[in-house]
């Protein structure tokens, strides 16, 4: 770090909220934040979902491009801009041009945008869009605006406002957009209980699925009298489908520090946890990297710019248990302790982490903080519903043509989401469902795709926010084995302290994986079992929601509930007809031999496990349907396409 840039950066720091800074100010200002660069700039999207589809090489070989050309350009890996679908993406910034985006972009295709764009043509690659930042750049003729593209139009990005357009790993360009001077500005000129009132006033409610009023929820914490206080950033994701909090951190790790920051001052915590875990090596290396760079500039550590404030960051990394999402469970996973929950109350924000009073929030709860100081809370709750303020940030996923995340206000309805911005369904298939809220949600219904998406609603139609997962499923998807999926998961990952939890979940399982097979010997009560154990599962889920210990056993039988309601039918076929008309359950499959077709090769009958096929050779065989035990090997070995399935 140069000495002047460093001087510079801490001028912009000491100047107070109505200071204005100097026209000279404002110029380096632009430099910093690569809006007036004087030599080109290259960014690519290297979040993992980047890393994942290839940004490495494409990396590699941009450099290996300027290098053979001789070209002074600065390459800058960012972090995910959300169109997860479209990584690798590229951005070339020019002097004296606007940023302008392009998709896909592997190693192949670098030579060829970088020749063009150098020569300000465009190649003939697909091009995402230009920014809008730089208005008094020159634009790039016959290119759309990135912000008017489907996916980003709708959205309001206040989390993720800079991710995937500034370096993560730039404290000075983080500075330069303005950033820690909520922080700064609360020190200086809020007290804590003025800090709690702006969170409260603005409505901000807790982004980790509760739903609870952050503002109300800090006020306890500094109400509670204690030599020592702890604030602790849920950063553990556990959610199959979920990967908001990773990318919030790999895209810009300083905001959700900052947040952290106002929020322990406004409690009155000298030390701030970060649960992050240890599956997210990227995020983890960018935190450590922020942190250290906050210490240089005094952002963390004693007296903080003079104010007698001090402040500790430390990262804890998690094993990956999904109950250790749960926070009196992460509080015991810190402590060294095995991660099982305890009983409330007292709840943290009394006695917590240590036995002192502690606040747990997650990584989007604290990342929308410095917005809200910066801008009022009358601004944050401008936007989203009467009950639900702000913006939500969800991870779509499955059956849909565009994957990524986005962030929008809440009253948006999930139709807008799924069709409008996520491009409906793929192979032009029928939707049929979204799971949201992950294992402790459930799903919405075609029926139910125009509600609004704020926690209310949801919870009406038996789904919930959750941190915010959402799996699309289509018209292929059997909703029987999807409850499965979910309560395999729960069941795996249950920590077994309470019974109805431990051994509630297990035999809802035992009766999912009972009617998504075939009774052994229909002799036996095996088939009045599986009917009197699907007519058990809506009395046994309740009992389980009822008197589970935790938040996630009360929530764990959420999936099946959801689809019982929604996809009853679908359950009764299982058992009434033995049938899943997905065709997913492969043992529910029923095989038979098109006698037209078959040669009698024998190969069919040699393969089969419980000798169901019959048939002499260069004979059309047969299946016998009471022996046959799905597993597909005929189906699988047959090259004259003899074998159906039904």
């Amino acid at each position: 770090m140069m000495a002047d840039k460093s001087f510079f950066i801490n001028e912009v720091l000491k100047v107070s909220e109505k200071a204005q800074l100097t026209a000279d100010t404002v110029k380096q200002l632009k430099v910093v934040r690569n809006d007036h660069n004087s030599q080109p700039v290259i960014f690519v999207g290297a979040g993992t979902c980047g890393l994942g589809a290839g940004a490495g090489e494409t990396i590699k070989v941009v450099k290996e491009f300027l290098a053979a050309r001789k070209i002074d350009a600065q390459v800058i890996p960012v972090g995910c801009i959300g169109l997860c679908s479209s990584e690798p993406i590229l951005d070339v910034k020019i002097p004296g041009r606007k940023r302008i985006s392009f998709e896909k972009v592997t190693g192949d295709k670098v030579e060829a945008i970088l020749d063009s764009i150098f020569d300000e043509k465009l190649p003939g690659q697909p091009v995402l869009g230009q920014l809008r930042e730089q208005d008094d750049q020159k634009g790039w003729d016959n290119v759309n605006y990135l912000d008017e593209h489907r996916f980003f139009k709708p959205q309001r990005r206040i989390v993720l406002q800079d991710c995937g357009i500034t370096n993560p790993e730039s404290i000075e360009e983080y500075i330069a957009r303005d950033g820690y001077k909520a922080y700064l500005n609360s020190l200086k000129i809020f007290s804590p209980a003025e800090v709690c009132d702006q969170i409260e006033k603005s409505g901000l409610r807790g982004r980790g699925g509760g739903g609870f009023p952050t503002g109300k929820k800090w006020k306890f914490a500094l109400a509670t009298e204690s030599d020592q206080k702890y604030l602790i950033c849920n950063a553990d994701e556990g959610d199959p489908g979920a990967f908001m909090d990773r990318a919030v951190i790999e895209g810009n790790p300083h905001k959700l520090l900052e947040g952290m920051a106002i929020a322990a001052y406004a409690i009155g915590a000298t030390k701030a946890y970060i649960y992050i875990r240890a599956e997210y090596p990227l995020a983890i290396e960018r935190l450590i990297k922020a942190i250290d760079q906050a210490k240089s500039y005094g952002l963390i550590g004693k007296n903080i710019f003079d104010s007698g404030v001090d402040l500790e960051f430390v990262i804890k990394k998690g094993a990956g248990a999904f109950v250790c999402g749960e926070e009196t469970a992460l509080i015991h996973s810190i402590e060294g302790e095995r991660g099982m929950p305890r009983p409330r109350p007292p709840f943290p924000a009394v006695s917590g982490l240590f036995g002192k009073p502690t606040i747990i929030n997650n990584v989007e709860t604290l990342a929308n903080i410095p917005a809200i100081i910066n801008n009022g809370p009358e601004w944050f709750s401008s936007v989203g519903t009467a009950t639900s303020k702000g913006t939500k940030v969800f991870a779509l996923s499955g059956k849909i043509n565009t994957t990524g995340l986005v962030e929008i206000p809440m009253g948006t309805t999930v139709r807008d989401v799924i069709y409008k911005m996520a491009g409906g369904i793929a192979n032009g298939k029928k939707f049929k469902a979204v799971q949201m809220g992950g294992p402790s949600g459930g799903c919405v219904t075609e029926a139910n795709l125009d509600i609004e998406i704020d926690y209310e609603s949801l919870i009406n139609v038996g789904a919930m926010m959750g941190s915010g997962g959402m799996v699309v499923m289509d018209e292929d998807t059997c909703m029987v084995d999807v409850a499965k999926f979910f309560m395999d998961f729960i069941q795996r990952e249950s920590c077994g302290k309470c019974i109805p939890c431990r051994e509630g979940t297990r035999r809802m399982l035992e009766i999912l994986e009972s009617i998504t097979n075939k009774p052994k010997n229909s002799e036996n009560h095996e088939p009045l079992a599986r009917f009197k154990g699907v007519t058990q599962l809506e009395k046994l889920g309740n009992v389980i929601k009822d008197t589970s210990l935790c938040g996630l056993g009360q929530t764990a039988p959420n999936p099946v509930l959801s689809t019982l309601r929604w996809f009853r039918e679908e359950y009764e076929e299982h058992v009434f007809d033995r049938k899943c008309r997905a065709g997913v359950c492969k043992n529910l499959r029923e095989y038979s031999i098109d006698a037209d077709k078959c040669t009698g090769c024998t190969l069919c009958a040699k393969k089969c496990p419980t000798n169901a096929i019959i048939g002499g050779r260069k004979q059309p065989h047969f299946i016998i349907a009471d022996k046959c035990i799905s597993c597909g090997a005929c189906f699988e070995v047959c090259n004259f396409d003899a074998v159906l399935v039904s």
